[in-house]
């Protein structure tokens, strides 16, 4: 999925960031850090790279002084976009791979390790 994705300047935890601002816009750093499985600190500089590149925008937050919001803007819904295909293709070849397994059964097992590993 990295080298995939690389080939539209995006990582991994870059695409993670941009799929979980499509469901949570105006989430914390504290939030996306957990979600993509990095520190603060490594988040606050994915942010810089994604905010650099147009994909979102950061704002201060109405009611906490030192928070941001982040969210997509038009051209990180569209690499967004982009990426969900890349994505999708590859979630497609792993349900392939897990053959004769029920899809569903090894999504949910896989979840509830990335769950335990919180």
């Amino acid at each position: 999925m990295d080298a995939e994705l690389r080939k539209i300047a995006l990582t991994t935890p870059q695409y993670a960031v941009l799929a979980y601002l499509n469901i949570e816009p105006g989430a914390s750093n504290a939030a996306l850090a957990r979600q993509a499985f990095v520190t603060p600190q490594t988040m606050q500089a994915i942010l810089v790279t994604l905010e650099k590149s147009g994909f979102i925008k950061r704002t201060p937050h109405p009611e906490h002084g030192r928070m941001q919001k982040t969210e997509l803007t038009p051209s990180g819904e569209h690499a967004l976009h982009a990426a969900s295909a890349i994505v999708a293709d590859i979630e497609a070849l792993l349900v392939d791979a897990a053959a004769p397994l029920n899809p569903q059964v090894v999504a949910t097992t896989l979840i509830r390790f990335a769950n335990a590993l919180r």
